[in-house]
């Protein structure tokens, strides 16, 4: 398979989940050494998730096919440009390469805009419409005591 196959494939992915009634128009399928490991669609509404987003669920299915928590050699094949919480998601497995059909305008036309949360991201704390307020920093300072002083840590 090429990368258009695989980049129909994440599409009839995002179509199948809207004729089912599980989310939104959005799929995406995980790759390795030309190999589908690992598939999602959006599962917002079904699952009643908010993160339950193709990329999420991919990824989810690429790590438990795999048994592992990074995806270095993988690439990763999504209908529409990821939303921040899927970009994060991407960096957070170590994906090195996304490739997607329509991009985040295309989205935000047909009601699918994340332009809030690009905004918000690079606000101060303080600035941003979620109220954010530290609280017990050093109560929970301790654990992160704990995870420094372990000696068979898996980092990540």
């Amino acid at each position: 398979m090429n990368h258009e196959q695989f980049m129909r494939d994440a599409i009839r992915l995002s179509e199948e989940g809207v004729r089912a009634g599980r989310g939104g128009p959005f799929g995406c399928v995980i790759v390795r050494d030309g190999r589908v490991v690992g598939r999602g669609n959006n599962q917002v509404t079904s699952a009643c998730d908010p993160t339950a987003h193709a990329e999420v669920v991919a990824i989810r299915d690429a790590c438990r096919a795999l048994k592992t928590f990074q995806l270095p050699d993988c690439t990763l094949y999504a209908s529409c440009e990821p939303c921040p919480m899927c970009l994060s998601a991407v960096y957070w497995a170590r994906i090195p390469t996304v490739y997607f059909g329509a991009t985040r305008d295309d989205a935000a036309a047909v009601g699918f805009d994340d332009e809030l949360i690009y905004r918000e991201i690079s606000l101060p704390r303080d600035r941003r419409q979620v109220s954010m307020r530290g609280l017990l920093r050093d109560e929970a300072l301790a654990s992160f005591g704990v995870w420094s002083g372990k000696t068979d840590k898996v980092p990540y």
